[in-house]
């Protein structure tokens, strides 16, 4: 496995019980084990764990914090053989005043630094004030704990020696609950992951609250947050606490544990440190925060080393999901939503184009594809949005040399079920006489041939909107603009283009979501039909069975891999080898390295060599994170040099 800069934590709750402090000790090193032996970087531990939360008065007591203090220096030295660094939570009492404070070690019995707790909860069930003091009140900048002098305060930043975008920083519990969580600042500081230590008690509903709390600022920081926090075993005098572990990543949760488990509870995720160094360069947010934010603030960055364990080959595959459709949700009830969503913004986009024009027709080519279906689906929703007369819905099939009969009989049928007028255009004898006037053969011996066709379609569909006052609605999908699968002022050209922001996966899932849920029921069986035609753009003959023959994914190959590559090669800016070995895991089983390897190749060929035709793109709604038109989101050289990206693939792929 190639370095996936990947960062691997652990959320761990362990069995601990108020005031039984050897015994708590002796949890958190067990658990601390384990984790290491899942290959974890970094474990992380619920706030104040080595004595419990719910020692109330206790705490007061001088014989419990020093006892918290040796069995601290007992953790750290029977872990000391280990690599991996862990965050536990106690308390500690220096110059008169008791701090909740997380203790940040690394493998090799050094403490790398104490963070207190800022904002002290003080209502409700909460009475921490009683016994604990605020960041804010601590008069120094270091301690010694366990006979080493150790940096103190909330202004402190983690940094990886040898990978500097590794980084992180530490808040507790009702930190995060602030209307501006230190984490905040730690982010905009340079903190790539942020880990809370907590304690915080079950409520009907908080959970949920808890989890947004935790995503929502995972994505304001567009960091990864990790977050741990006390169990059952804590006491329940007046509340029970559920044991709550939740790992996310810029806005996803990535796992969280089952709550009130019986015994220790531990969930591990990989933080993917490479997306998240991206997402803060595309971001132009973070600049002008910091010098706003942290003006006059000063963070001591204390540098860490040691193997990363998911960077060294120790873990044979990382532990987050691949998914390998990440356009499409896996969640049925989350497609369809997204599904209307999508649908909305197309025909939303199209109605006003309309009515800010006061145009009230549109002209449209339809083959019996995929792409035709779903731009005249999304004309009809938008005519019904304005209230006009489908009549106005102007549809033309122009069979040429590779039309078969199901693809036109399923424009037939498609037309005649939504009430739409069609009219039959057979473009043969044109495309014949203009290649006899080019001197060409007539023959399908080169793209000249194809591209006739193309070309001449669009010219008629351009005029027959002159005619009528029309708008030609574009067809061509954002998969097929990746790759250029379009010819240059045919099929590439339109006056506005719906679907220019719907990857080829998705784009079959909006014709069987319209076909399952607002088309007439005549439509649904002629759209499911569609589904199941090859995808081809039937410029060349048919076979002698008159079936299709000429398949899109035969020559450039699978959409399910482009779309694939496209997504985390453009919206996570991921270099070849990380898009080879993320595909690798995806599709393990339905593809081999070389198959990918192949394919992946020529999508880097041909989203470099195909560029021009992207920036010349016609109007068209931006849908989802990936836009290919230079206004919505891409811009780049028409003529930019693609070898440091293939050399990439072929030192990875040797």
């Amino acid at each position: 496995m190639s370095d996936m800069g990947y960062f691997r934590v652990a959320a761990a709750v362990p069995a601990v019980k108020p005031a039984a402090v050897r015994d708590n000790a002796d949890a958190i090193i067990h658990a601390f084990i384990n984790a290491c032996e899942k290959g974890s970087d970094l474990v992380l531990f619920p706030e104040l764990s080595v004595t419990g939360y719910t020692c109330a008065d206790l705490f007061l007591q001088s014989r419990l914090l020093a006892e918290a203090e040796v069995q601290a220096a007992r953790i750290i030295e029977e872990t000391s053989a280990r690599s991996s660094m862990m965050i536990f939570g106690m308390p500690l009492a220096r110059q008169g005043r008791l701090f909740n404070v997380a203790v940040v070690v690394r493998g090799g019995m050094e403490i790398l630094g104490i963070v207190p707790k800022t904002y002290i909860p003080d209502s409700r069930e909460y009475y921490e004030n009683r016994w604990f003091a605020s960041a804010d009140e601590a008069t120094f900048a270091h301690v010694t704990l366990a006979g080493q002098r150790v940096p103190f305060g909330t202004d402190l930043l983690f940094r990886h020696e040898d990978d500097r975008r590794t980084s992180f920083a530490v808040e507790i519990c009702e930190d995060l609950w602030g209307p501006i969580p230190p984490s905040s600042r730690h982010a905009i500081a340079g903190a790539q992951m942020l880990f809370n230590l907590s304690a915080s008690n079950e409520l009907v509903g908080k959970a949920d609250y808890r989890r947004s709390l935790v995503s929502q600022q995972s994505a304001r920081c567009l960091a990864g947050y990790a977050y741990a926090s006390a169990g059952p075993g804590e006491s329940t005098t007046d509340t029970v606490y559920g044991g709550h572990a939740l790992i996310a990543e810029n806005g996803r949760i990535l796992t969280e544990s089952d709550r009130f488990p019986v015994g220790t509870e531990m969930v591990l995720s990989d933080i993917d440190t490479e997306l998240l160094d991206h997402e803060r360069r595309v971001s132009r947010t973070f600049g002008p925060s910091a010098r706003r934010e942290l003006a006059g603030v000063k963070y001591r960055t204390i540098w860490f080393g040691g193997r990363l364990q998911s960077r060294k080959g120790i873990v044979a595959a990382p532990l987050r999901p691949v998914d390998p459709h990440p356009f499409v949700p896996s969640n049925s009830a989350e497609r369809d939503e997204r599904c209307h969503e999508i649908s909305s913004i197309q025909a939303t986009g199209l109605a006003t184009r309309l009515e800010r024009t006061g145009i009230r027709n549109v002209v449209i080519g339809l083959s019996g594809g995929l792409d035709s279906t779903l731009a005249l689906l999304v004309a009809v929703q938008a005519f019904e949005r304005l209230a006009l007369p489908l009549e106005g819905i102007h549809a033309v099939t122009m069979p040429g040399f590779g039309t078969s009969g199901r693809t036109l009989a399923n424009v037939e049928k498609l037309c005649e079920g939504l009430g739409i007028p069609l009219d039959h255009m057979d473009i043969r004898e044109s495309c014949e006489l203009q290649m006899k006037d080019l001197g060409h053969s007539g023959l399908p011996e080169d793209v000249a041939f194809e591209n006739v066709q193309a070309r001449y379609r669009t010219a008629v569909l351009m005029n027959r909107a002159n005619m009528v006052g029309g708008l030609v609605i574009g067809t061509g999908d954002l998969s097929e603009l990746a790759l250029g699968w379009c010819t240059f002022n045919g099929d590439h050209m339109s006056m506005y283009a719906v679907n220019t922001g719907v990857p080829k996966t998705l784009v079959q899932y909006l014709v069987r979501w319209a076909a399952e849920t607002w088309t007439p029921a005549e439509v649904k069986e002629t759209l499911l039909d569609i589904l199941n035609t090859p995808i081809s753009p039937e410029l060349l003959p048919p076979g002698e069975d008159g079936e299709i023959e000429q398949k899109t994914e035969d020559k450039i190959g699978p959409y399910e891999l482009h779309d694939f590559f496209l997504y985390h090669a453009i919206r996570h800016g991921f270099g070849p080898t990380k898009v080879l070995a993320l595909a690798e895991l995806a599709f393990s089983g339905n593809y081999g390295s070389e198959t990918i390897v192949k394919w992946l190749k020529l999508f880097y060929s041909r989203f470099f060599s195909q560029q021009f035709k992207r920036s010349c793109l016609p109007d068209g709604p931006k849908v989802g994170t990936i836009a290919l038109s230079p206004r919505g989101d891409w811009r780049m050289p028409s003529d930019a040099d693609v070898s440091v990206w293939m050399k990439e693939l072929e030192d990875s792929s040797d």
